[in-house]
């Protein structure tokens, strides 16, 4: 193996670990549960239009029509990607007549996209 092969090879050249490490590891850890909460978040958000809807409602409420005519997905469309960030507790809405306006579930999800556009912006 060349010393570019070597350095691009992620793994372990042989089976090896810190008990130490693993054991502190292990006490961060939150429960199965817990982790399959975060997993199924991320999901959620993994879809490109979800995450466009994502970001116009961390700067305002939104109702379906003005979310469709600002991704250019049918309403319907809108309305099922709504759904499923719903279920995960991602967005909530209210009512209003025949309106229903979405925001934000909370200050916790515009603090997770925010720190994920960081991310990405500083590569």
């Amino acid at each position: 193996m060349n010393s570019k092969e070597q350095n691009d090879h992620a793994d372990c050249d042989e089976f090896c670990f810190d008990p130490r490490r693993v054991k502190m590891a292990r006490l961060v850890l939150p429960p199965k549960d817990v982790v399959d909460g975060m997993a199924g978040i991320f999901e959620a958000v993994s879809d490109p239009a979800r995450l466009r809807l994502l970001m116009a409602l961390a700067e305002t409420e939104l109702c379906v029509c003005d979310l469709s005519v600002l991704s250019g997905l049918s309403q319907s469309s809108v309305s099922h990607h709504l759904r499923v960030l719903r279920d995960k507790k991602v967005v909530k809405f209210r009512k209003a007549g025949k309106m229903a306006y979405y925001t934000l579930d909370d200050a916790h999800v515009k603090a997770l996209l925010r720190k994920c556009l960081e991310h990405v912006a500083e590569k």
